[in-house]
């Protein structure tokens, strides 16, 4: 009997958070490594809100009168833009101030370095004083930004901020999956963080995928093990990127109703969908609308797992019930 081939295996650090590329193929690792690389420094290039030289914040320095875009923000926009329309902007692309003033305002690697330091500060040398933000105020729309698809040309009104995290993380995971399995020749699986999509053809039995509230100990302590054979799944926590702020814990996902936290209801919600960008737009919404996400993703019919603070698990649409070890 013949053991069964390993996949070729490569991970590196990208985007904030990690990267990880298997092939059905290990002979064929490089040419799909040399794809997901070059997504990755595009999707980089244009997208990163952290980035001085990024295409988004030549984009904010020019707002106010209408540009012309790349193809590749182009698609990111569009991404974004359809993402809020079908979630009735629980999406949405015009939160950065919202996002910024929550304290996210630098790579994430900068904000727990800066977190530590504060850590190890004595409260006394402080004078016990405590750092106060200003109140949160809602996001100010998607449908404030005048965007011309036919001629990639976008006018952003002054003072509207632009992330796209939300949707140009799972966009990048989708882009070099497609591409990779088309220049490699075989089975692909990319991940970002918690954004995954596979393309080509599966291992037998699928791509086994751990699923946990935070992606960098899922393989070693798995809530869950799912089979993926096409398509992707996204998994968006309250639990895994946090950072205090005045004293108080912080995470990424905002309200755009709200311009803060949403309540705490979903600790971590993973859904299944025909691509990356449909599941990360469907677990972040799910985490923003709370106690009333299970209804919503099942009338959508999409797969999902939602765990809440106390660990309790709900599913819909046909996710597999059976849980690790049971």
């Amino acid at each position: 009997m013949t053991a069964p081939t390993l996949p070729g295996r490569l991970e590196l650090p990208a985007l904030g958070t990690s990267a990880l590329l298997l092939v059905t193929e290990p002979e064929r690792l490089e040419r799909a490594a040399a794809v997901l690389r070059a997504e990755l420094a595009e999707i980089d290039r244009v997208c990163s809100r952290f980035r001085a030289d990024s295409e988004i914040s030549e984009l904010h320095r020019a707002a106010g009168r209408p540009v012309r875009v790349s193809p590749l923000l182009a698609e990111a926009l569009g991404a974004a833009l359809r993402a809020a329309e079908l979630t009735g902007g629980l999406v949405d692309p015009t939160v950065g101030a919202q996002v910024a003033a929550l304290g996210y305002d630098r790579d994430f690697a900068q904000i727990q370095a800066a977190n530590q330091r504060a850590s190890r500060i004595p409260r006394q040398q402080t004078g016990g004083r405590s750092v106060h933000r200003t109140p949160a105020r809602p996001a100010p729309g998607w449908w404030r930004l005048r965007w011309d698809p036919e001629h990639r040309e976008l006018l952003l009104p002054r003072g509207i901020a632009l992330d796209l995290g939300a949707t140009a993380k799972a966009l990048a995971a989708d882009r070099a999956a497609l591409r990779a399995a088309d220049a490699a020749g075989c089975g692909v699986l990319v991940g970002l963080g918690g954004d995954l999509r596979v393309a080509g053809g599966a291992p037998v039995g699928g791509w086994r995928v751990a699923i946990a509230d935070d992606h960098r100990v899922a393989m070693d302590s798995p809530a869950q093990t799912v089979a993926v054979t096409g398509g992707g799944v996204a998994t968006s926590s309250i639990a895994a990127r946090t950072w205090l702020q005045a004293g108080q814990r912080r995470h990424h996902i905002v309200d755009p109703r709200t311009g803060d936290n949403p309540a705490p209801v979903w600790r971590t919600v993973s859904v299944a969908a025909g691509s990356c960008v449909d599941a990360n737009t469907a677990s972040t919404a799910a985490i923003v609308l709370g106690h009333i996400a299970p209804d919503w993703l099942a009338r959508r019919g999409l797969p999902a797992r939602l765990v809440n603070p106390t660990g309790q698990v709900a599913h819909t649409a046909g996710w597999p019930m059976t849980e690790e070890g049971a």
